[in-house]
């Protein structure tokens, strides 16, 4: 065997790796189970909601909160107006809303202005079962919280919602954005959960026992401070349940501009969050064997989707190349032409899966250009080229 073939078989090998973690979801997302509401809600919740000079919104999702159908008197709406310059602090009280005001550093951090509200939650003296997370814009379903009644009475100790994409008409990133939530929600949620796995925390629509969430502070830190906690979490054993029926649905940015800072922000703090747990997790696995380890762990060593489509294209071309000169045989191309086919059949599959509508479809036209463009900020995050911070993302009718 020569050592180009060698050589091929072990990156074939790789790719095959990444393609079945993938496929080992998909094939988990295939099964369904429809959660039923609490009909008797006993649980008390407190509803966090972190915002900055978000005074345009902030108003209309407290008062579509106070409309949750669930009791009055078990459930509070706490909001925090984390270095405001505008009237969030105004329009979140008076939307029935309990507000406090941040000045405290560190600025820009998500993480800390969350941390510092549920203190101040915590020194008013008023017991919780569960705190709730919002971002400033979710529009929520209203039987959201029974929904979250019923997970914690079956003994869930962290539950994420399903995160929906309110604003697909608005472009074409929203409506790709929307998309591919639809594709993870199926297969990086649904899936994990019904294979013993931890759902992916989305920063918004989730639901931790007021024990866990107090025990575990977010990494102020950190740029994507609720992967940080998902592995942490994992590493103490809790795992993450996906309820799809509680749905929130929040606005994705709307333009590409917005878009790059947003995932610049991801790449960079997602990167330091996978270096820092992956040992952990490792260790944590061989202790202790379990497929919620093993795929956490694989989540901090395998290449995303988009670096994974690019590579396999790449080596793909290659083989056909080398074929075409007479080095390797027709075996090699033909693989590696199977293994492009499979990454690319993947994100339909997950659409047909989630019966989307056309649109959803149509965005996916955009897929190959955002791979590109993924990838190649995936390469100048890896090369140390590009650095982020938390930049707030312009909402819907703010421009000019």
């Amino acid at each position: 065997m020569t050592l180009l073939l060698c050589l091929s078989l072990l990156l074939l090998a790789i790719v095959a790796l990444h393609s079945a973690h993938l496929y080992l979801l998909a094939a988990g997302a295939l099964r369904t189970r429809a959660a039923e509401p609490s009909a008797a809600p006993t649980h008390r919740f407190a509803v966090l909601i972190p915002a900055h000079d978000e005074a345009a919104v902030i108003g209309s999702t407290v008062e579509k909160m106070r409309e949750f159908a669930y009791p009055g008197e078990l459930f509070d709406v706490y909001v925090v107006a984390d270095h405001c310059a505008d009237r969030t602090a105004a329009e979140a009280t008076a939307a029935g809303a309990t507000c406090f005001e941040r000045r405290e550093e560190p600025r820009g951090s998500k993480a800390a202005a969350l941390s510092w509200l549920i203190a101040q939650v915590r020194a008013a003296g008023r017991p919780y079962d569960a705190y709730v997370l919002f971002d400033a814009d979710t529009r929520v379903d209203p039987p959201f919280l029974r929904y979250m009644d019923a997970a914690l009475a079956a003994g869930h100790n962290a539950v994420q919602g399903q995160h929906v994409i309110a604003n697909p008409a608005d472009g074409p990133y929203p409506a790709l954005a929307a998309a591919m939530f639809l594709i993870d929600n199926r297969f990086q949620n649904r899936g994990r959960a019904n294979l013993g796995g931890s759902a992916k925390l989305m920063g918004d629509s989730v639901c931790f026992r007021t024990a866990i969430l107090e025990r575990f502070a977010w990494a102020s830190d950190s740029l994507t401070e609720d992967l940080e906690l998902r592995f942490r979490l994992l590493l103490e054993g809790i795992r993450i349940h996906y309820l799809p029926e509680a749905i929130g649905w929040g606005e994705a940015p709307l333009t590409w501009a917005d878009a790059r800072r947003q995932r610049a922000r991801w790449l960079v703090g997602s990167r330091q969050a996978r270096r820092r747990h992956a040992g952990p997790l490792l260790r944590a696995f061989l202790r202790q064997p379990s497929f919620a380890l093993l795929d956490g762990f694989l989540q901090t060593v395998l290449l995303p989707y988009s670096p994974l489509v690019v590579l396999t294209g790449l080596l793909w071309a290659a083989h056909v190349a080398l074929a075409l000169a007479g080095l390797v045989g027709p075996a090699l191309p033909s693989a590696w032409s199977a293994a492009l086919v499979l990454l690319a059949v993947y994100p339909f599959l997950g659409l047909a899966l989630e019966h989307a509508p056309g649109w959803a479809y149509r965005a996916l036209l955009l897929g190959p250009f955002f791979i590109l463009w993924r990838t190649g900020m995936d390469v100048l995050v890896r090369l140390g080229w590009k650095k982020a911070a938390w930049v707030r993302t312009p909402r819907k009718g703010e421009r000019g």
